[in-house]
């Protein structure tokens, strides 16, 4: 029996029956190393040379240049690897390309992490293009927005091309929806109605009005909360009417009678009929569908909503308001129910300053809790000094007394704010928190320094 056998015997039956001298797995390691190394390269193993009309085409484009590849490769290596998208995005806005050798692990990269895919058509070049022909793990870079794509491709390439012709042309992509409706799977309806989002306008609003009488629950929810961000939708009237039924505003009093019953008409607009727990059915009614309604139906600026007395149902009522700014997009609202909840979804109805202004106001005042770091994840990059200082003084703060916390929020800073803005970090403390947000804002300035033309 050979060493190989022996090792391969012993491992089967254990080391239990059969006791074997030494560390078994390193044993292993080491012999498969061995006969690796002795193997010889027959002739066949060696790749003949592609024929002239297969080799990869002429590159059109320029590429990064040595120092910008390096840093990429080190980002795929694992250092900062967060920070690959950036890296990506940056590089795809100045029109070049990433060097040939760098294209198999990017390629790689990309075949399992599909949200960096929308920058490598422009940074594989020609050459990516080439490779992806030859092995089929990495041929999503040769889809294009076709109809056979649409008709044969996979959930997700399907919803890229959906998405992608909604952008170019909203009609157009809404009736491609339409004519395969039927024949999609329940959880692919409720994906590509949420496509809809972008562009959305009254004309899909018949379509959409039909998606509430869908089987499926997921698609029922995506299509009133389209419905909902269309003021002038046959959903939002009737969610208007319900409001008014039970709601009366006299002087300074918001008096509420919530719903005593969850009807089918009800249920078809969207609202679930059964409450998560914790949550009584009345209060999870009202909620649904005062957040369903257009904010125009109070009348009345939220700033003064929020200072009236609501002598029974108030936290259902605010919640809701709350809800109702995040699906309606509505920046005033939104602006004033922060102060109320601070959450980081009622930031994204706002633009990135305000966003900021808000995020920088709740830092200074608030603890460092999981709560804080969900707001800043909803703040827009590049942050600016303000939030960027606010957050430093924040890390410094913390630094001694809650040291468990701090691992996310020093990512997030070096992550987030603008690299321009090393230096202010490098000089505000010298506590190590703060020089490591510093080290990686150097880090990150260095990558678009190496990027520029």
């Amino acid at each position: 029996m050979t060493g190989w056998e022996e090792l391969a015997s012993t491992a089967l039956v254990g080391t239990d029956r059969r006791p074997y001298r030494g560390d078994l797995l390193e044993a292993a390691a080491v012999e498969v190393a061995r006969r690796r190394a002795g193997q010889r390269v027959r002739e066949t193993d060696r790749p003949e040379p592609a024929p002239e009309g297969e080799r990869a085409p002429a590159e059109e484009r320029e590429a990064v240049g040595r120092r910008a590849a390096e840093r990429l490769g080190r980002l795929l290596g694992g250092e900062h690897e967060r920070l690959i998208p950036e890296w990506l995005a940056a590089a795809a806005a100045t029109g070049r390309r990433v060097p040939a050798y760098v294209l198999p692990e990017l390629l790689e990269r990309g075949r399992r992490d599909r949200s960096i895919r929308v920058h490598l058509g422009v940074l594989a070049g020609q050459r990516g293009r080439w490779l992806a022909g030859l092995n089929p793990a990495w041929d999503y870079l040769l889809e294009e927005p076709t109809g056979e794509t649409w008709e044969l491709g996979g959930a997700a390439d399907r919803r890229a091309h959906l998405r992608a012709l909604r952008a170019a042309d909203p009609a157009r992509a809404r009736r491609l929806l339409e004519s395969t409706w039927e024949r999609e799977t329940p959880d692919d309806r409720a994906e590509f109605v949420e496509v809809l989002a972008d562009g959305l306008s009254m004309e899909d609003e018949p379509f959409l009005e039909a998606a509430l009488d869908d089987r499926r629950r997921e698609v029922r929810q995506a299509a009133a909360n389209l419905l909902t961000r269309l003021p002038g939708s046959g959903l939002s009237r009737r969610m208007a009417a319900r409001v008014r039924a039970c709601v009366t505003i006299t002087g300074d009093v918001i008096a509420v009678e919530a719903p005593e019953a969850c009807d089918k008409a009800m249920e078809r607009d969207g609202v679930r009929p059964k409450p998560p727990r914790g949550i009584g059915e009345r209060a999870w009614w009202l909620q649904q569908i005062i957040a369903r309604a257009p904010l125009s139906v109070w009348e009345r600026p939220p700033g003064r909503l929020l200072a009236m007395r609501i002598p029974e149902w108030d936290a259902e009522v605010k919640a809701a308001w709350v809800r109702a700014a995040v699906l309606q997009r509505a920046p005033e609202w939104a602006r004033a129910m922060f102060g109320w909840d601070p959450i980081a979804d009622l930031l994204g109805a706002l633009p990135p300053e305000e966003q900021q202004e808000l995020a920088a106001q709740f830092v200074r005042r608030h603890d460092l809790d999981s709560q804080l770091i969900m707001v800043l994840g909803g703040v827009s990059s590049h942050w600016r000094e303000g939030l960027a200082t606010a957050v430093l003084g924040k890390i410094v703060k913390v630094n001694t007394t809650q040291p468990w916390n701090l691992g996310e929020l020093v990512k997030l800073a070096g992550e987030h704010i603008d690299p321009a803005l090393w230096e202010l970090a490098e000089d505000h403390s010298p506590c190590e928190p703060v020089q490591e947000v510093a080290a990686l804002l150097r880090f990150r300035a260095d990558m678009y320094k190496e990027l520029s033309p």
